[in-house]
């Protein structure tokens, strides 16, 4: 029951909710996603830690950058579930739409040079 309501909490706000469509695009550093979402980078990191604790998320160090991607769903059949139905809800969101239509232009080696 615990694994289940941890999942669920995870999937409960909006900006994580962000985050997962984000990263069903592309694998993403955490200051890629906090110039996507427009939100702090503390805060972007604590989405990323319950998205990872939850088991949605996995993380691995890339030079400078630590680079966030979707989990496969191995550890979690709730995740694996609700990852494979992510992928078709919430497509013609207008705030989903929107964040997915800036995504190709945030790269991590533009915005780390300013």
């Amino acid at each position: 029951m615990k694994s289940f309501v941890k999942v669920m909490k995870a999937l409960s706000d909006p900006n994580r909710v962000k985050i997962l469509k984000m990263l069903q695009r592309r694998h993403l550093c955490v200051c890629e996603i906090q110039a996507a979402l427009e939100i702090a980078q503390p805060t972007v990191s604590s989405h990323l830690k319950i998205l990872e604790d939850a088991g949605f998320v996995i993380s691995r160090k890339e030079g400078l950058w630590v680079i966030y991607r979707l989990a496969d769903g191995r550890d979690s059949p709730y995740c694996a579930t609700l990852l494979g139905s992510l992928t078709h809800w919430l497509e013609d969101d207008p705030e989903v739409l929107e964040i997915l239509k800036v995504l190709p232009s945030i790269r991590k080696e533009i915005i780390c040079k300013r």
